[in-house]
């Protein structure tokens, strides 16, 4: 059997992997925040806490089989809100000069993380100044093609019954 087949054929395997790529996009993030000075609007900030909630749901799927069905839906859910995010952060939003009041400036206060986590969740830019490219890609189309992958790999743990 192939490496290839056996991550494949894996749901548990594949929603760790979910749940890795997840965190180590939102490290990558703060590097980028804190070493390159890539300073988050509310709607890059609003994807990480995306990303996390996705590791999380991911992780625990991974962990209790009786639950990877629903949860595994529930990660499909959250990298379809993923999707959704880093397009109008790219198309909508980083065309605006301020987004503060905007939905995503909502959710984050009205969560509390600004305040509960501010060094992860506190916007620091508009997001025309957020709009930034990394290799030549625009950093949200980075953040969907993730989302993308991570939604995809959570598809098997909804087509097998045993788990």
């Amino acid at each position: 059997m192939s490496f290839a087949s056996r991550v494949t054929g894996s749901p548990r395997l594949l929603l760790v992997g979910v749940a890795v790529a997840c965190v180590a996009a939102v490290g990558g993030a703060l590097v980028g925040q804190y070493r390159f000075d890539m300073l988050p609007c509310p709607w890059c900030t609003l994807q990480r806490l995306i990303f996390l909630v996705l590791a999380a749901v991911a992780l625990l799927a991974a962990l209790v089989p009786p639950l990877r069905r629903p949860l595994a839906g529930l990660g499909v859910l959250l990298a379809a809100c993923g999707i959704g995010t880093s397009l109008w952060l790219h198309f909508v939003a980083s065309s605006s000069a301020s987004c503060a009041l905007t939905m995503a400036d909502r959710i984050m206060q009205a969560l509390g993380l600004y305040d509960a986590a501010p060094d992860v969740f506190a916007p620091m830019a508009s997001c025309a100044d957020a709009a930034v490219n990394l290799l030549g890609i625009p950093f949200a189309m980075w953040s969907l093609a993730l989302f993308a992958l991570c939604g995809a790999a959570c598809v098997p743990a909804l087509r097998t019954r045993r788990n």
